[in-house]
């Protein structure tokens, strides 16, 4: 079921940083960093900044928390680090920066993610967090999963057209820097 977008409503371009978690990735070969950003920068968002942290905690912990503290950052996407090796703690990291958890997000995720990949969706982790002022979407590194989710999901709801409603129209009510 796809919602319209109400052509009443204005486009409001997010500023989003997409952070790719990982030990070996780097910015020539990271497809799903670039994927994200690009997908971002066509659907009409300001120019993503891009960041690669290792798959240390501490590392994607304080890679996180410097975006969500910054004012001009709304969102943040994470790739990588959601799966069960003993490196992939993306998840956890984020986790403790959350004012609350956006559970809805990694439960349509893996539903859809179903219709692709069976009950191998259920060794993804991916998850939501309100952080602060900002909104912070954890994903799985690998393309394709990100492709599901700004498609089936993210696009729309970072859109402030869609509707009935969307986290884009809700970034205000969270803000406490207004």
């Amino acid at each position: 079921m796809t919602t319209p977008n109400d052509p009443a409503r204005p486009f409001i371009p997010l500023q989003v940083a997409v952070v790719t978690v990982s030990d070996t990735r780097t910015m020539g070969d990271d497809r799903s960093g670039a994927y994200l950003a690009d997908t971002l920068r066509e659907a009409g968002h300001l120019e993503p900044e891009r960041v690669i942290v290792r798959d240390e905690r501490d590392d994607i912990r304080a890679s996180v928390r410097a975006l969500i503290e910054r004012d001009d950052v709304d969102i943040v996407l994470t790739t990588g680090g959601t799966g069960f090796a003993r490196r992939d703690v993306t998840p956890e990291a984020v986790e403790a920066l959350a004012t609350r958890p956006i559970p809805g997000f990694g439960e349509l995720f893996r539903r859809l993610s179903y219709d692709e990949i069976g009950t191998s969706t259920i060794q993804s982790r991916a998850e939501a967090y309100e952080c602060g002022d900002s909104f912070v979407f954890v994903l799985p590194g690998s393309t394709g999963a990100c492709r599901l989710a700004m498609t089936k999901i993210l696009l729309a709801q970072l859109d402030h057209r869609h509707r009935p409603c969307n986290f884009a129209e809700l970034l205000p009510r969270i803000n406490s820097r207004t």
